[in-house]
């Protein structure tokens, strides 16, 4: 069966990287995939839990010590837990030149090298923020996922930062062919979070393909350099992340989203009182 190739959005800090790497987790842990990780943040810290806290080094660190010649997938591809892979894009040193451009340098590369195995079953792109950088657009521009997932929150910025992520996507939809496959909420327990969710999913032609609730376990989790899924597997949390991945396993709705307007998005936010 062919790779499925993901890409997880949605603004920053609204926990992409934590729910990718509990995704994976899950789907490698409780479902024996084989699943790999491309982290698309300069920050380089998508795939830190699953490599137990240890800094990877990036595509971009590599080819700027060593140049890009010697660029070679065991000085930049990881394995950790439950034997996923791992691969870091990097940037550029602060302030200097473009971290999007980077994401294109590190993909391109990753994939003249061979870097993602034919027999992979998951592959996710997490990438950083919005995407109205040309270089964070490229999964969805260049056709590289073929299925995007939005991270959100029943929060005002992450509800327009997904909406624009949405307008970012019918651009390339009809010529890539990729294709949103839900949103999911990271709540943050915001007042009748998971209806105003739902009603903002319905009105996108999409679905909120699981609610993942708050808890502090994420967080210890952390602290221990880990995800959930490994730290408690069998904690209700962890049990949230393989119903997801169980969730995303079937999906099979696949839609070239309707993005609101700016009325639209501000209407349903008053109705539901977080204005």
């Amino acid at each position: 069966m062919a790779t499925r190739k993901i890409g997880i959005y949605g603004k920053g800090g609204i926990g992409k990287s934590t729910t990718t790497q509990n995704l994976a987790a899950a789907l490698a842990h409780y479902f024996g995939k084989k699943v790999m990780i491309h982290g698309c943040d300069p920050k380089a810290d998508a795939t830190r839990m699953i490599l137990g806290g240890k800094p990877q080094e990036t595509v971009l660190d590599v080819m700027r010590e060593e140049g890009e010649e010697n660029v070679t997938l065991d000085k930049v591809v990881k394995i950790g837990f439950a034997g996923i892979r791992c691969v870091e894009s990097g940037g550029p040193e602060p302030g200097v030149g473009c971290a999007g451009r980077g994401v294109i340098t590190a993909i391109n590369l990753m994939e003249e090298l061979g870097g993602y195995p034919e027999d992979l079953d998951f592959l996710f792109y997490d990438v950083l923020g919005d995407v109205v950088c040309g270089g964070f657009a490229m999964p969805v521009r260049d056709g590289k996922a073929q299925e995007i997932y939005i991270v959100a929150s029943g929060e005002m910025m992450a509800i327009y930062a997904a909406n624009n992520i949405c307008r970012g996507m019918v651009k390339y939809a009809k010529r890539t062919g990729v294709r949103l496959g839900g949103i999911i909420c990271n709540s943050r327990k915001v007042d009748r979070e998971q209806e105003l969710m739902e009603e903002f999913c319905e009105r996108l032609g999409t679905q909120m393909i699981m609610f993942i609730p708050r808890d502090n376990i994420v967080q210890k989790a952390e602290f221990n350099k880990q995800t959930v899924v490994q730290f408690d597997p069998d904690h209700p949390q962890a049990l949230a992340y393989k119903e997801l991945a169980k969730r995303i396993i079937e999906n099979d709705k696949f839609v070239i989203p309707k993005p609101l307007t700016m009325d639209e998005l501000e209407e349903l936010v008053v109705k539901y009182g977080i204005a």
